[in-house]
């Protein structure tokens, strides 16, 4: 298993017992030792992890005592069920898709800085990226007077039949914002990333690089992926590259950990491999790094790789990953700013926002190995 899938096993394993409340606010957690012994890693995997999690808030450390969990108020859908908060003023939710997405505890530090700032407290939800319950937070967060929500949306490439559940929140002048992505159906206010422009500019750097076999993997249920895929062939066209058999790797969030690197395996299987991978994430390119070193390969001297999100993860490994921003502390800072002007001027809604992305260059792409 590789550090850095050892790494953020230990990093959700410790974020689901927060969640299911089998550690509690307050009650301090396994030392280092026991840890490591529990999960079979290293005690530096140990305290990288933790280290993260006190970042992200939601561990704190007292000197000569130990590590504790924090107060933030944090829900599964089935504890919000179980357990509906108490009726709240200045209440906000946040219902998001991955409770331990790499990048969505930085968001929420942003989200949480500026409304404890503002005095209002926190609910926070999460889908797992499915419908059914993003269903049950949405209900929930409906019988929890919350003065607000901020949504992070489920399958965006999907059909949604919670539609009625976000107009019973117009219907209840309850504003809610959605970022990452939204519901076309619904054309709510929003931020988001340029999405498409990244995966042009990731693509495009390759193709400037002389690389002209460049195979695109991309998750094909949520709009996040489509318009990646979008920027990826859009660059294609620009700057006429022949298209060829398998250049594009599509999968769902159910086979999101297995079905890419069994595609790309068949395809390494082939004498037609690619010199260069456009990944949808950086989770994704690091299980892709991964796999290329078990094939013997070398990035970027035998091929080039690109992530996105520019997550803790670019830098995790001895190849430090090329990857697009994404904004995530300012994102969520101006979501709950955003959240807070709508509650409390009950008036126009500011506008929605989309990100410009920029590409972060680091070592993991290189001239094309044909064109040395």
């Amino acid at each position: 298993m590789a550090q850095t899938t050892k790494y953020n096993m230990v990093k959700e394993k410790i974020t689901e017992w927060i969640i299911s409340e089998k550690v509690h606010p307050g009650e301090k957690i396994h030392s280092e030792n026991e840890l490591g012994r529990m999960f079979g890693v290293s005690r530096h995997t140990i305290r990288q992890a933790i280290g993260d999690l006190v970042h992200e808030g939601w561990l704190y450390r007292e000197q000569g005592a130990g590590t504790f969990v924090s107060h933030q108020q944090v829900h599964s859908s089935q504890t919000l069920l179980s357990h509906p908060p108490l009726k709240k003023t200045k209440n906000i939710g946040v219902i998001t898709t991955y409770i331990s997405d790499y990048i969505f505890p930085s968001i929420i530090k942003g989200i949480e800085s500026y409304l404890t700032n503002h005095g209002y407290s926190l609910t926070f939800a999460c889908t797992d990226n499915d419908i059914k319950k993003e269903k049950l937070c949405l209900q929930t967060m409906l019988n929890s007077n919350i003065d607000g929500l901020i949504v992070e949306p489920t399958k965006t490439n999907t059909f949604n039949p919670n539609i009625q559940l976000y107009l019973e929140l117009e219907q209840n002048n309850i504003p809610y914002l959605m970022i990452n992505q939204f519901y076309s159906q619904l054309s709510p206010p929003h931020l988001v990333m340029d999405d498409e422009l990244g995966g042009f500019i990731s693509t495009e750097h390759l193709i400037k690089l002389g690389h002209k076999k460049i195979i695109g993997l991309f998750k094909s249920d949520d709009l996040q992926g489509i318009n990646r895929m979008k920027g990826f062939i859009q660059a294609y066209k620009a700057y006429s590259i022949p298209f060829f058999p398998e250049m594009m790797i599509n999968y769902s969030t159910e086979n999101q950990e297995i079905y890419p690197i069994e595609r790309l395996t068949e395809v390494f299987e082939t004498a037609n491999r690619p010199t260069a991978i456009v990944c949808y994430n950086d989770q994704l390119a690091i299980q892709v790094i991964n796999y290329l070193r078990s094939l013997n390969l070398t990035i970027p001297n035998d091929i080039s790789i690109i992530g996105y999100d520019d997550s803790f993860l670019t830098e995790a490994s001895e190849v430090k990953l090329t990857s697009v921003s994404h904004p995530k502390i300012e994102m969520g800072t101006e979501a709950a700013k955003w959240i807070v002007d709508a509650v409390e001027k009950k008036g126009t809604l500011p506008p929605s926002s989309v990100y410009k992305p920029k590409l972060i260059l680091r070592n993991s792409t290189g001239p094309c190995p044909d064109t040395i």
